[in-house]
């Protein structure tokens, strides 16, 4: 197993996102390390993606997504969700890849669920922490796209984008 490095993280989210299928999300826990192979991820690249939640600028929310690759930005969906992103590309440029699905968990609120991770890791650098890393393997599996989703809010160009990736 080889532990990812910050230059493994600094590409735009649209070549990260498949690049992390199949890559090994670990978190340190009670019980020792938990380890879950990434399968599904999305990705959002910038201000100029609509769907994006840099969409508007910079705010205290979004803020971990303005930092070079390799930190998480964790963001509450509905109240209820904690959903996992791993930020990608260069400093001030807000891009990340949300993680859809991980072996064992289908859907990005039951991933964080899973991984026992919430918005208190917003932020954290998975390329110092001892807590939350990713791992490779040498593992490249086949994948297909599909357009992202629950993003009605976007225009229709950016609902139509091809940037989710699925592991079959």
């Amino acid at each position: 197993m080889k532990r990812l490095k910050r230059s493994d993280y600094i590409q735009s989210a649209d070549k990260l996102a498949p690049w992390l299928l199949g890559k090994i999300f670990c978190r340190k826990t009670e019980n020792g390390i938990l380890r879950c192979r990434i399968t599904e991820t999305e990705c959002y690249l910038g201000e100029d993606d609509t769907a994006c939640h840099a969409r508007c600028g910079k705010t205290k929310r979004n803020a971990p997504m303005y930092l070079p690759g390799g930190h998480l930005y964790v963001y509450l969906c509905y109240g209820i969700h904690s959903l996992i992103n791993i930020v990608s590309g260069e400093e001030n440029f807000p891009e990340a890849v949300l993680i859809r699905g991980v072996e064992g968990a289908d859907g990005p609120g039951k991933v964080s669920k899973k991984l026992s991770v919430n918005t208190s890791y917003s932020g954290l650098d998975l390329c110092q922490s001892n807590e939350i890393w990713l791992e490779d393997d040498g593992y490249v599996p086949n994948y297909r796209t599909d357009v992202r989703v629950g993003i009605d809010y976007a225009n229709e160009q950016d609902r139509r984008r091809l940037w989710r990736f699925i592991v079959i």
